[in-house]
């Protein structure tokens, strides 16, 4: 998507970087960041972009050499792959059709903060995870991984551009949002352009 805002804005020039870490704008320069989660009451602006829903994998062979789990206490006796940046990490959250809600202590060999680390283990069978369906899109579609507990929801992120100040909000930042916003709707993760290669 950012490829495709350059060939629209020619003269504008992009320095683009990628952490988990809540950095500080003013202070690093950043005309604009991408943030997952509900923001925190800050001085900064922000816009609401989409949301970003996760979904539960495995691959089809850890489930050939481990029982599928039909029910979340079913998790307690799997290897569950960590993602090490959301708060609560190793307590998953899954609410049932009914609207009960399940919180599950999970246990694993692997945790990382990288969710490319995370996929690349749920496809060589170390285990199940929770990824962000834009991240898992590609290879779910390929049959590389598959969902688990597919009667379950996951929460939902906000995703939201974050700006310096929310009185003065420079031109570039504001065509930058206007083109993200309605390639966060609907089902976005599934657009070629949002997947790319995951």
């Amino acid at each position: 998507m950012l490829i495709e805002f350059m060939r629209q804005q020619p003269r504008l020039k992009i320095d683009i970087t990628c952490e988990d870490a809540y950095v500080d704008l003013v202070a690093r320069g950043i005309d604009v960041a991408l943030r997952m989660g509900r923001l925190a009451d800050s001085s900064l602006g922000g816009r609401f972009i989409g949301s970003n829903p996760w979904v539960m994998v495995a691959s089809p062979g850890y489930l050939a050499e481990h029982e599928t789990p039909h029910a979340p206490s079913d998790l307690d006796d799997h290897d569950c792959i960590v993602y090490s940046s959301v708060q609560g990490d190793a307590i998953w959250q899954l609410r049932s059709s009914e609207g009960g809600v399940h919180a599950v202590v999970v246990n694993g060999r692997l945790r990382s903060n990288n969710l490319s680390t995370l996929l690349s283990a749920v496809q060589l069978n170390l285990g199940i995870a929770i990824l962000p369906t834009y991240v898992a899109a590609s290879s779910l579609k390929s049959g590389k991984i598959v969902r688990v507990l597919e009667d379950y929801i996951l929460p939902e992120q906000e995703l939201h551009a974050v700006f310096p100040s929310p009185k003065f909000v420079p031109q570039k930042v504001t065509a930058f949002i206007h083109f993200l916003l309605p390639r966060f709707k609907g089902q976005w993760w599934g657009h070629r352009s949002a997947r790319g290669n995951a």
